[in-house]
């Protein structure tokens, strides 16, 4: 071939290559947020065997399309946070029995660990699915000191973090009243519940006789669990404690776990509403977390670290 023909054969293929249409470029590191989602009807009760196809999840009010859907009973992780304030001396016997109750109620292979808190949090029994080595842990505390709250949530979601083996995540937190000893801001509470996938239960054992102190403590409380897409329970009489605990366990147990690639990919630090609607019959109503702060994972765990070394 002449080289006049050589280089015109170039040229072609180079045409021809600038012609054709991109290589698409598929992208396997899209994010992906998971929710957990629970279910009732008009009348409170669980709503369990919903399919897919029976949820909408929106993030900042527009559709998002659901790439995973899961609601298998599966073991998870679970800290039971248990105030130990002066005030619940006399009541550490039926909250003992009340979290024995909730542990039997719950997956044989969840691990669960118990913090105690009074002024400040500490583990009494690291993650474990012995039952008897719970109830041993839970009876040799004793109960003193004022209520750290936030601090025992703060710490308690630390545990969780850092030891949990389970995907899905609870705190269970069991307490009478509000905070009053806790060196860590109720902002550090909301961006924590950003930033995080756990969910927190509560049960109130409120003082029926100082209804300001109740409502204080009720504000507390909702405002603890309502973010993350959990709930608190306000039982009658501390007697009622094993019931309201036992309706947790049920939710845990019967959760949906969806999971979405978001529309929106870029990590910028912007906030993202959720809110997830389920079509089934009668009117449905689906607690989930309120959303999450869009931010790498690595910036997560610095925001952590740092504000673990600022609390005194």
């Amino acid at each position: 071939m002449s080289p006049f023909a050589a280089a015109r054969v170039s040229m072609l293929v180079a045409l021809a290559a600038s012609a054709a249409p991109p290589t698409p470029v598929f992208r396997s590191e899209a994010r992906l947020v998971l929710l957990r989602a629970t279910v009732k009807n008009r009348q409170g009760e669980l709503v369990t065997g919903l399919d897919q196809a029976a949820f909408t999840v929106y993030e900042n009010g527009r559709p998002q399309p659901i790439t995973m859907f899961r609601r298998d009973d599966v073991p998870v992780s679970v800290g039971i946070l248990i105030d130990n304030s002066k005030s619940m001396r006399g009541k550490r016997a039926l909250v003992e029995a009340a979290a024995l109750a909730f542990v039997r109620a719950s997956h044989p292979q969840d691990e669960v660990f118990v913090a105690s808190f009074a002024d400040k949090a500490r583990v009494d029994v690291e993650f474990t699915s012995d039952e008897a080595v719970l109830e041993t842990g839970l009876k040799h505390v004793d109960s003193i000191g004022g209520t750290a709250l936030r601090d025992a949530v703060v710490a308690g979601a630390e545990y969780l973090e850092s030891h949990a083996r389970r995907d899905q995540k609870f705190l269970l937190l069991i307490t009478d009243g509000i905070d009053n000893a806790s060196a860590a801001p109720a902002e550090r509470i909301r961006q924590q519940a950003e930033r995080s996938e756990i969910v927190v239960y509560a049960v109130g054992l409120l003082d029926a006789d100082d209804a300001s102190r109740a409502d204080k403590a009720r504000d507390a409380l909702d405002t603890l669990t309502e973010p993350t897409g959990g709930l608190a329970y306000y039982p009658a009489s501390v007697e009622k404690t094993d019931e309201a605990v036992l309706e947790i366990a049920r939710q845990i147990r019967h959760q949906y776990t969806i999971g979405y690639a978001p529309l929106a990919q870029a990590l910028d630090g912007s906030y993202r509403k959720l809110k997830v609607a389920a079509k089934g019959p009668g009117r449905l109503v689906v607690r989930t977390r309120a959303g999450y702060r869009a931010t790498p994972l690595k910036d997560r765990r610095a925001e952590s670290e740092t504000e673990r070394k600022d609390m005194p």
